[in-house]
């Protein structure tokens, strides 16, 4: 396997990139206009300036729903309690990087369209990334999970924007222990594959780190009703036996089962630490190239790898047969 390709981590990112709708400071005022909903939880901080409690779930769920309401065309989402509320900037970073993992891939072309099928492992119940990419690049999505809760929800979601019928499937993991097996079909196959693995190795270890954020966000212990995750999150969203390192390597030992069936098979990953491990499992599974994409969001720094079986003349077949029209 030849060496991890790293020319777009080169040089640190301290911005989002380019075509994030999200890379400056939000307009309160104009999300309240778009949801007039949020405006009870805007404030000024200490500083003058108007935001929201991110220590408060609900305040980011309510911000969630406007950013998705102005920047996306989504007019209903909601998730249950206790689910993760993602972050969206970072999840739009992962996205539109992957987009240009594919122009890179297809001559500089970028392949739009519901032509472009992509799995997300690990769907939740917000849904978040098959809406950004269908969103911003008309991609067909599938999504996956274990939690049957998460899937109702999903679907939910899907069901009330007709923006995404007929571009959003929903499946159900029903193996714990398997990542991409049993999710992806016979003869199936997917342009892009995305993942944002359970960061934690254990319950314990996400309350700790929890309990750190929520004082670096001024909450005052006993405040609030615990456990209190400020993006809130499931057992299967947060953590995994081995953490991060061993949820991925189980991904990339799966898909070098199904080797023909992704072009790109990606995974974000949270710590540098965990790198060198995912390195070795793709250098046992023989994988064909391997890249890493730093991203960035303020001092927050991260990074998906991705990689691929298909050598050069069976990714010049498969941009012949798929990306043509996309």
């Amino acid at each position: 396997m030849p060496a991890p390709s790293a020319a777009d981590s080169s040089s640190e990112k301290l911005t989002m990139h380019p075509r994030n709708p999200h890379r400056g400071r939000y307009d309160f005022a104009q999300l309240v206009a778009t949801l007039p909903a949020l405006k009870s939880f805007v404030a000024p901080t200490a500083y003058g300036e108007e935001s929201v409690d991110f220590g408060d779930p609900a305040a980011v769920r309510m911000l969630n729903r406007a950013l998705l309401k102005q920047f996306y065309g989504v007019e209903h989402w909601d998730i249950p309690a206790n689910y993760l509320c993602p972050p969206i900037p970072g999840r739009a970073d992962y996205i539109h990087y992957l987009a240009d993992l594919l122009t890179a891939s297809n001559d500089g072309q970028l392949p739009r369209g519901k032509a472009v099928r992509v799995l997300d492992v690990g769907v939740g119940a917000n849904c978040i990334y098959p809406i950004l990419g269908h969103q911003q690049y008309g991609w067909n999505f599938v999504g996956a999970d274990t939690d049957a809760v998460a899937l109702r929800t999903a679907k939910a979601i899907v069901a009330a924007n007709p923006a995404l019928a007929g571009s959003i499937e929903l499946r159900q993991q029903s193996n714990s222990n398997n990542v991409l097996l049993g999710i992806i079909k016979p003869r199936e196959q997917f342009d892009l594959t995305l993942c944002n693995p359970p960061f934690y190795t254990s319950l314990a270890e996400a309350s700790a780190d929890n309990r750190r954020k929520q004082h670096n966000l001024g909450v005052k212990h006993g405040t609030r009703p615990a456990p209190n995750l400020n993006f809130g999150g499931q057992p299967g969203e947060l953590w995994y036996p081995g953490g991060e390192e061993a949820f991925v390597r189980r991904m990339v030992a799966e898909s070098a089962q199904l080797p023909t069936q992704g072009f790109w098979f990606t995974s974000l990953i949270s710590k540098k630490t965990t790198l060198p491990g995912i390195y070795k499992e793709l250098q046992w599974a023989k994988a064909h190239e391997v890249r890493t994409i730093d991203m960035a969001q303020g001092q927050k720094k991260s990074r998906f790898v991705a990689w691929t079986f298909l050598d050069a003349e069976q990714q010049q077949a498969w941009r012949a047969a798929r990306w043509a029209k996309a």
